[in-house]
């Protein structure tokens, strides 16, 4: 057998709507992410698994799960960071409002990136004229490095608070202190000047040390802090 031919057995405990748990056993090539674990159990007619994902290269933050207790983009997260002769725990995130097995409600997440207007997108002000975009009037976009996997909400210890506003979407006030955008930005420092903003954090900096993409909310946090 080949290198590339070589399997691993993978076992996955899985927290189940039903407040139950189910185990797995499921053979993948080595080199393979826990995704492509999740992925051979909801091939399985009898698991009737539900889950969420899309991109498969930590683009989009669908996937995103606890895996052993800590937040994870499962597509991104290698079996080989695991001790694979002991089952890996698969649970949802928590603070969120569970949909079914490992999905969950995104809906309080965008309330509040709503709550301090936070716009998604905004234009790239480096393109040159020259750019063929530009030279046919469209309008070139830039995104933010928050993919809104909502594993920073999951980790916050804070979030026991219903009304705290969470560290993504403080992270986005303080973006939008340096960048307004055409927001208001006096409403946006009311509502993240309380104790159920950035007062409200507890620093505990889970919330950045589990951030996928480098974006630091608690170092935004601290820096709003300084600013107010």
């Amino acid at each position: 057998m080949s290198q590339t031919d070589a399997k691993i057995t993978v076992i996955l405990r899985i927290a189940r709507s039903e407040g139950r748990w189910t185990e797995h056993r499921v053979e993948v090539p080595e080199g393979s992410y826990v995704i492509d674990a999740i992925e051979r159990v909801f091939a399985q007619p009898a698991s009737q698994l539900i889950w969420r994902h899309a991109c498969h290269h930590a683009s989009c933050g669908t996937c995103g799960l606890r895996i052993n207790g800590v937040e994870k983009l499962p597509c991104i997260t290698p079996l080989s960071d695991y001790d694979l002769t002991r089952p890996i725990r698969l649970e949802p995130l928590d603070y969120f409002p569970r949909v079914g097995d490992l999905v969950v409600d995104f809906t309080p997440f965008f309330e509040r990136m709503q709550a301090i207007g936070m716009p998604i997108i905004c234009a790239d002000e480096t393109a040159p004229p020259s750019h063929p975009a530009l030279a046919h009037g469209e309008q070139l976009l830039r995104f933010e490095n928050c993919i809104e996997c909502g594993l920073c909400i999951s980790a916050c210890p804070a979030m026991r608070n219903g009304r705290f506003l969470g560290p993504a979407a403080l992270a986005a006030a303080e973006r939008l202190m340096v960048e307004p955008r055409g927001v208001d930005v006096e409403a946006v420092r009311r509502a993240v000047d309380t104790w159920d903003g950035i007062w409200g954090c507890r620093s505990s900096y889970q919330c950045t040390a589990v951030c996928p993409m480098g974006v630091d909310p608690a170092g935004a946090i601290i820096r709003l802090r300084t600013y107010l």
